[in-house]
């Protein structure tokens, strides 16, 4: 494995030769959120995507690793130079969906592939669909699908619901109505980075609802949760994993135990590559993988089994190897749909302490073998 990049450097010749059938190196272009709000995601994603290529050994892959800085337009600019200048052959890395929509139509739309390893906006999974464009994660609306479901097996009523005001947070709110049957004490959308949700909660506490569904991921997620538990209101919390991850956890603290969030994946999940995957991605980095760090995982290892199998060069053989999915998830099961979405399960957790450490155990599935509502408006 080659990497270039500006914060991040990996001894090639540390690493073992594989044979591939690449002709010459694939070159991959990562672009993720390596600095302010949201680097934690974009660090799990990258750190989990290097040790897959690490273990593989794989000395046809050359990383070049880029920071959006979480500016749509920097991500733009670095999509262009890495398509004109580098020459890559893939692209990979975006975290925020309204960062995916910047990127991700152009790059497809220019012979290249695509292999998201977190944003799954509903306009890149309907008619917005591309044969060069692979969602490794889920589809944005997959996990509050599962909250919505798991809200009623609990019994609530009337949640009150709330997000971002950005095409994930709209994909939020729309996939929990999706499977929610019961009625919303209220709906906000809130603003991209907010940390003050004052506001929010007094409209919370002012409502009539028996329970809370919030999707804020990184630094939104911290500050709502210290915020909710230090105000009172006491309503019951369902979220995504997204606002309860291995990263967000720890800086919440006690006011995120006992609250049930919806994943595809824990580290508790009972296979093989899973248990393996926990041991080195610890051992190497010396804390929990994260869900982020996960998909960064399964994405470079979807990569390198296609390359195992046909030159990138050869675009439909190549595309044709990446749809087979033909690795070992760290989720079990994977596959993917009519859409190059996953069908997978999406399973209900719980936040626990394992001695000092705030994690998550998996207490069920909520949703068997999902796939997402859009597939049906994609052409392919």
């Amino acid at each position: 494995m080659r990497l270039k990049s500006l914060a991040t450097a990996i001894s090639a010749a540390a690493l073992l030769a594989s044979p591939a059938l690449a002709e010459g190196p694939v070159k991959v272009g990562m672009i993720t959120t390596l600095s302010g709000g949201g680097a934690g995601l974009g660090i799990d994603v990258r750190d989990g995507f290097l040790l897959a290529a690490e273990q593989a050994g794989n000395t046809d892959l050359e990383i070049i690793i880029e920071d959006d800085q979480r500016k749509p337009d920097i991500a733009v600019q670095l999509a262009t130079k890495m398509i004109q200048s580098d020459k890559v052959d893939v692209l990979t890395g975006i975290i925020w969906s309204n960062l995916a929509m910047a990127v991700v139509p152009s790059t497809v739309a220019q012979g290249k592939f695509y292999l998201s390893p977190n944003a799954g906006p509903s306009a890149l999974a309907g008619k917005g669909c591309d044969k060069n464009y692979f969602n490794v994660a889920w589809q944005n609306d997959n996990l509050h699908e599962a909250a919505g479901a798991h809200a009623d097996h609990q019994g609530h009523k009337k949640t009150f619901i709330l997000a971002p005001n950005y095409p994930a947070g709209q994909d939020a709110l729309t996939g929990f109505k999706r499977f929610f049957k019961g009625d919303l004490a209220g709906e906000l959308y809130t603003k991209l980075g907010q940390t003050d949700y004052a506001a929010e909660i007094a409209q919370i506490r002012a409502s009539d609802a028996d329970s809370v569904f919030f999707f804020l991921p990184g630094g939104m997620g911290i500050s709502f949760l210290k915020q909710y538990a230090d105000s009172g209101v006491g309503l019951p919390v369902i979220g995504p994993a997204f606002s309860f991850d291995q990263g967000i956890l720890q800086a919440v603290g006690d006011a995120a135990l006992g609250v049930h969030n919806t994943s595809q994946w824990n580290k508790d999940l009972d296979n093989a590559a899973n248990a393996a995957f926990v041991e080195s991605f610890q051992a190497k980095y010396g804390r929990l993988p994260s869900l982020y760090a996960s998909q960064g995982f399964d994405t470079a290892n979807l990569l390198l089994s296609a390359m195992e199998k046909a030159a990138v060069t050869d675009a439909d053989a190549f595309r044709a190897a990446l749809l087979e999915a033909d690795f070992d998830s760290v989720r079990g099961d994977f596959k993917f749909g009519p859409n190059h979405h996953p069908i997978q399960n999406i399973y209900v957790r719980e936040v626990i302490k394992e001695g000092d450490v705030y994690t998550n155990k998996t207490l069920g599935v909520a949703l068997e073998n999902h796939s997402d509502a859009y597939a049906a408006e994609c052409k392919m």
